[in-house]
C-alpha cells in the first residue's frame, strides 16, 4: 500500500524533532522498539575499518576479504579454518563488552515504560545492557547459539565455552580438529544459529518469544503506542519497517519514529504522526 505512494521526510530541525520524540515517549502507553544493525554500529560494533583490521588482519591477508560480513560468506575449505574465523567473530561481537553505552542509554530512556523489543540483530546487546529477556524477540538468531547444519532437529545449543576454547586454542587461523563442533543427535557439523536460508532453526525459545511479541501487539490494541525504529535499513524491511508503518496507519493514536544515520523516511499517509531523525543514534539517545 505504501510503496506506490510518495515517501515523506520531515524537514523540522534536529532539536525540534528530539523534543517531539521526548514528548511522545513520555505520553506513550507502550513503546515497541524495532532495532536493526545501525543501532549496534552506533554502539561500536563495526564490521569494517579499524576494528576489522585489529582482529582480522591475518584473515584479510590470507583470504582477501575486507570486512567481517564478507568473511562470514567465505568458502573455507576446512572446518578448522571455518571455526577459527567464526569463533573469533562470535567472541568479539557476542561475548565482548559493548564499546559504547548506546544500549544502556536506550534502556534508561524506556525502562519505566511498557515496552517490547523486536530486533534483527544477533549480538545479544539488549540482554547485555540489562533489558528484560522476556521482552525481547531476536527474529534472525543469536551468535551465542549453535544448531545442526542439516538440521536434523529443532534444537539449539549454547556455545560460549566452546567458542572461548576455539579462540584460545586456534593457531595460524585454524582450530584443533577435535574442537570442531558436531551435532549431538546426528553427528553432522554444527553451524551458527543465523537466518541465512531455510535451514535456520526456530527452536522452542524462538517460538515462545514470537508469541510474547504477538501477544504484546494484540493486547495493546489501539492505545497510544510509539513505534520506535532504530537503525533499520532496507535489507529486510518486511520484518520491522513495513509492519511499523502499517500498524501506525491502522491506529490513529500511534506515532512512528525513525532514527538512523541515513534511511529516515515515512509514507505520506502517516507523515503527520512520524518523527524522522537523521544522524548518529547514540548522540540522539544521549540528548534524549
Amino acid at each position: 500500500m505504501f510503496l506506490k505512494n510518495k515517501i515523506s521526510v520531515s524537514t523540522d530541525n534536529y532539536s525540534a524533532k528530539i523534543n517531539k520524540l521526548r514528548e511522545c515517549i513520555e505520553a506513550a502507553d507502550s513503546v515497541v522498539i524495532g532495532a536493526g544493525a545501525g543501532l549496534s554500529t552506533s554502539a561500536g560494533f563495526v564490521y569494517h575499518g579499524e576494528r576489522f583490521e585489529n582482529y582480522f588482519s591475518d584473515f584479510e591477508k590470507k583470504y582477501g576479504f575486507h570486512d567481517m560480513y564478507s568473511g562470514g560468506f567465505y568458502p573455507f575449505e576446512t572446518l578448522e579454518e571455518y571455526w577459527a574465523y567464526w569463533s573469533r567473530n562470535i567472541y568479539i561481537n557476542r561475548y565482548m563488552d559493548i564499546p559504547k553505552p548506546v544500549y544502556s542509554r536506550l534502556l534508561e530512556l524506556i525502562e519505566d515504560k511498557d515496552y517490547f523489543v523486536l530486533t534483527t540483530n544477533v549480538d545479544h546487546c539488549f540482554q547485555k545492557a540489562g533489558f528484560d529477556k522476556e521482552r525481547l524477540f531476536y527474529t534472525q538468531g543469536d551468535y551465542g547459539l549453535f544448531q545442526c547444519s542439516r538440521p536434523c532437529c529443532k534444537k539449539t545449543y549454547d556455545n560460549k565455552k566452546i567458542i572461548l576454547d576455539m579462540v584460545k586454542e586456534q593457531k595460524d587461523m585454524r582450530i584443533p580438529e577435535a574442537l570442531a563442533p558436531r551435532c549431538p543427535v546426528c553427528g553432522s557439523p554444527m553451524t551458527v544459529n543465523l537466518r541465512a536460508d531455510d535451514t535456520f532453526v526456530e527452536d522452542e525459545g524462538w517460538h515462545a518469544a514470537a508469541r510474547r511479541y504477538e501477544d504484546f501487539i494484540r493486547t495493546r490494541g489501539m492505545g497510544r503506542i510509539l513505534y520506535l525504529e532504530l537503525g533499520v535499513g532496507y535489507n529486510t524491511p518486511g520484518i520491522i519497517k513495513y509492519p511499523f508503518w502499517q500498524m501506525t496507519a491502522q491506529n490513529p493514536k500511534s506515532v512512528y519514529a525513525c532514527l538512523n544515520l541515513k534511511d529516515v523516511a515515512a509514507p505520506r499517509e502517516i507523515a503527520e504522526r512520524s518523527i524522522c531523525i537523521q544522524g548518529d543514534i547514540g548522540k540522539a539517545l544521549e540528548i534524549l
